[in-house]
Parts: structure tokens; C-alpha cells; sequence
């Protein structure tokens, strides 16, 4: 297996780098000049990148094997998938956003080598923390600054930490129900599931979003069972590009953060107390620091209210035709909750088929079957957590009612909630997980049964035709 993906990762770089320039050719505009050269500074900073998680995957002891062999299948299809987008410049079809952050990562770059002009360009978007998605801005200008600008490497590398993702939810998993099937089936859940390969393999922000996501999740669980001043420094990097990322989730990720180490993810002792206690205090310090806490307070006059709310979900409704509830109010805290039953049904369940009206949004419509027909499992795995894994599964299950909630009120339109319940997927597929492999241990279980009976009927045969047998002779 791993000489079969060493020579697929050779035969797709390789074909990559020869079949990109001829097909971008007819962008020229769009793109500029795409040469072997600029294609294969791509594949070598995407190497390089994943060699680094490669060597991570590899050394997690027992399930490190399977997670090099997963983070390189699911960096396989997102390169192919991604170049594919390139070469058709999809980007206004699948996410226009991508073109937005090279406009602005092209002009933070020049503003960052002392072009004012260019630098008051790139501050209408950057906004000094005030805004959502800067932090994209200055990935997209670091790429650039690397290696010259080069929107394919932007893709490649957001495809990098969507293959990483899959690595991360999977230890995530492992570590809370210690179980390799939960965790392979998250990571292979994660991996390959459509949407979630889409949205990481374009230059958007969801992939490196929902990446650190999942690493804030995971450098918290590890910080509950021991003190780690290493895992400290990886939560507060994480957390701080989720505010450049998407500032509101940063909020709720550090309440679920904050609110686990207070509810304690282990038995309360002296020892686990101290140890959470160091972990929120150095944090604390940390973002009051580094300006965070001034930025909040900016963010929260501007943004912290039902009004502004209403407004942005009032736009989202009426400017699309896959707009919904465009007469709901949630400019009050009442109609705020009344929302709440119909924004969770399309957050969750959407699109719908009779919504799919246009060939993008049909697209969609394989793997929502996937999805409605997991539901199920995703129930049963939250129940059997609940019931025995309260504590451990504390911050995961804190995000997940929070951002669920938050969207069921901000969304109002069809392809937003599809497009951002990507941010919530990776954590309902670890209790799917759960849920099957309770499903499947219970079937093993009944065939167990069954050939344990069979065999003692069996054996109950034998026994009685021996009897008969000595009876005759005798």
C-alpha cells in the first residue's frame, strides 16, 4: 500500500506540473503566465508542508501507519480536485471568495514592501482585526511572498490542511472513546466526504478554519489529561488564527475551551484543577497581551447585537434564490428563538431536493443522501457520549450546540448553511463513528449469539447421538 501511494503521489505531481500550463493557457488573463516553473514551486511548497504532517501522522504510536496512508490519500484527491478547479477557472462557480483573497493577498504583499497605495487597498479588507477572513489575507501574501503569486499554491496548501484535518479529528476521536474503528471511520469520514474536499482543496478560508478548529479541539484534550506548556502554545496559536479566520466562531471555540476546563474533562483533584487553572490563566495573559481582549470589545460594538444580525441574515435571504424564512425577524430575543426549529432543519438537513434548481446546488445531492442516512448514527453516537462520555466530549459538544445554534439564527440562505456547516461536519462524523461501530458491534454480537448457539445445539446433537450410540451397544 504505501509503495502503491508513493508511486500515485509521483504520477499525479508529474502530471500536474506537465498539464497545467497547457490548460491554464487560455486564462492567461485571469492568472497571468502559468509555466512548469510556477507549477512546480506549488508542488514543492505543498511537499514540503506535507511532509511535515506526514512525519506527525506517522509517529502517533499505534494508529500512526493508517494516518499516513490517510493523510496522503485524502491530499491526493484534494490536489487532483484543486487543480481540476485551476485549470476551468471554477473559482466563480465553486467560490468566488478565492479571487477576492489573491486581490487583497497581491496588495498586502506590495503593501508590506512599502507601496502606501497598495497597503490602503489591502486595510479596506484587513481592518485591523476588525474584520472576518484578514488572517486568509495574510496567508494568501506570505505564499506570495514565498514564491511569487501563484493562486494554485494557495489551493494546494489549503489542501494540505484539509488533508490534516482528517489526521486531527482522528486523534481527536481516539483520544476521547479509545477505539481505532471510531477513529478511522471519523478519519475517513473527514477525508473524503465531497463537500469537505471542496471547500479545502480552493483558495478559501474553510480549510485552514475548520484545520485549526479541529487542533484547538485536540491540544484541549490533550491539556486535560496533562499539562503541556507545548499544547498551551498550539491552542493559543490555533485559537488566534480562528479569529483571523472567522472572528465569531473564535468566540465560541473559546467559550467551549474556557467552559471545559472549568467543567473539568477528567475527575476533579487537586492536580487536574491546577493544571486547568495554568492553562486558562496563560491564555488569559496571552490575548489580553497580544490585543486580543481591545478587539473583542471593537468586534462586539459592531457586530454584538440582533439588529446588525437581522440585517446580515435579511441580505442573505432575499439577495439569492436560495434564500429562506425571509419574513423572520430575529431582531428580538423572541424572534431570535422562534427562528431557531426552522434555521436548524436547513443547517442540518439543506439543500432539500426540491430546492435543487440550478446544477450547482444538484450537485449536492449525493452526498446529502450520505448525510440524511448518517443522521441516525449521529443520534445514537450522541446518546452512548452523553451517557458515558460526558466530561471527555465536554468541548467538542459545547461548539457544536453553540455554532449550531448561532447559524440556525444568522443563516438565511440555502448555500451559506451548506458551505459552513462544513466548520460543524468534522465533529458530527466523529459521533457517526460512534454510532456505527455501536451498530456493528451490536450485529457481531448477534452473530456471536447465533453461532454459539448453533454450536451448542450442535454439540447437543453429537452428545445425544454418542448417548444413543452406547445405549445400543450396551
Amino acid at each position: 500500500m504505501n509503495a502503491v501511494l508513493t508511486l500515485l503521489s509521483i504520477l499525479v505531481c508529474a502530471l500536474i506540473v506537465l498539464s497545467v500550463p497547457i490548460l491554464a493557457a487560455p486564462y492567461v488573463g485571469e492568472y497571468g503566465a502559468v509555466t512548469i516553473f510556477d507549477v512546480s514551486k506549488a508542488i514543492l511548497l505543498c511537499a514540503a508542508l506535507a511532509t511535515i504532517v506526514g512525519l506527525f501522522s506517522y509517529r502517533q504510536e499505534a494508529i500512526g501507519p493508517f494516518l499516513l496512508k490517510l493523510f496522503i490519500s485524502a491530499l491526493l484527491v484534494r490536489l487532483i480536485l484543486g487543480t481540476i478547479i485551476f485549470v476551468s477557472h471554477g473559482q466563480d462557480f465553486f467560490g468566488g471568495d478565492a479571487i477576492t483573497y489573491d486581490f487583497f493577498g497581491v496588495a498586502q504583499l506590495q503593501g508590506w514592501g512599502g507601496d502606501r497605495y497598495a497597503q490602503s487597498v489591502a486595510d479596506t479588507f484587513v481592518r485591523s482585526w476588525s474584520a472576518s477572513g484578514w488572517g486568509m489575507v495574510y496567508l494568501v501574501a506570505g505564499i506570495y511572498g514565498i514564491i511569487g503569486r501563484n493562486m494554485l499554491a494557495v489551493q494546494f496548501v489549503n489542501s494540505v490542511f484539509g488533508a490534516a484535518t482528517a489526521v486531527v479529528i482522528s486523534l481527536c476521536a481516539h483520544h476521547v472513546f479509545k477505539n481505532l474503528r471510531v477513529a478511522r471511520l471519523t478519519g475517513l469520514a473527514v477525508a473524503f466526504y465531497p463537500s469537505l474536499v471542496l471547500w479545502s482543496s480552493q483558495g478559501l478560508k474553510d480549510g485552514p478554519n475548520v484545520f485549526f478548529l479541529a487542533l484547538c479541539m485536540l491540544a484541549t484534550l490533550r491539556l486535560g489529561e496533562k499539562l503541556s506548556f507545548k499544547y498551551i502554545a498550539v491552542l493559543g496559536c490555533s485559537l488566534l488564527a480562528v479569529l483571523s479566520l472567522r472572528f465569531y466562531v473564535f468566540y465560541m471555540i473559546c467559550f467551549a475551551v474556557g467552559g471545559a476546563f472549568v467543567i473539568g474533562m477528567q475527575t476533579l483533584t487537586t492536580t487536574s484543577f491546577f493544571r486547568q487553572l495554568t492553562a486558562i490563566v496563560v491564555l488569559g495573559l496571552a490575548f489580553t497581551y497580544l490585543g486580543v481582549t481591545r478587539s473583542a470589545s471593537i468586534q462586539f460594538e459592531r457586530f454584538g447585537n440582533l439588529e446588525t444580525v437581522q440585517r446580515s441574515r435579511d441580505d442573505a435571504a432575499r439577495s439569492a434564490e436560495s434564500g429562506f424564512g425571509k419574513d423572520v425577524d430575529v431582531s428580538t430575543t423572541s424572534g431570535a428563538l422562534s427562528a431557531i426549529p426552522q434555521g436548524l432543519v436547513y443547517l442540518l438537513f439543506a439543500p432539500f431536493p426540491w430546492q435543487l434548481i440550478s446544477l450547482r446546488q444538484s450537485l449536492t445531492l449525493p452526498e446529502m443522501i450520505i448525510w440524511w442516512a448518517s443522521f441516525p448514527m449521529l443520534v445514537l453516537g450522541l446518546w452512548f457520549s452523553l451517557r458515558y462520555r460526558l466530561r471527555m466530549i465536554s468541548p467538542i459538544l459545547i461548539f457544536m450546540c453553540m455554532l449550531s445554534l448561532s447559524y440556525s439564527v444568522f443563516q438565511g440562505n440555502v448555500g451559506t448553511a451548506y458551505r459552513q456547516r462544513s466548520q460543524l461536519l468534522v465533529f458530527y462524523f466523529v459521533f457517526v463513528a460512534v454510532g456505527y461501530v455501536l451498530m456493528l458491534e451490536k450485529s457481531e454480537e448477534k452473530k456471536r449469539a447465533i453461532m454459539a448457539e448453533r454450536e451448542s445445539v450442535a454439540a447437543a446433537s453429537v452428545a445425544s447421538t454418542l448417548a444413543r450410540s452406547r445405549e445400543q451397544h450396551q
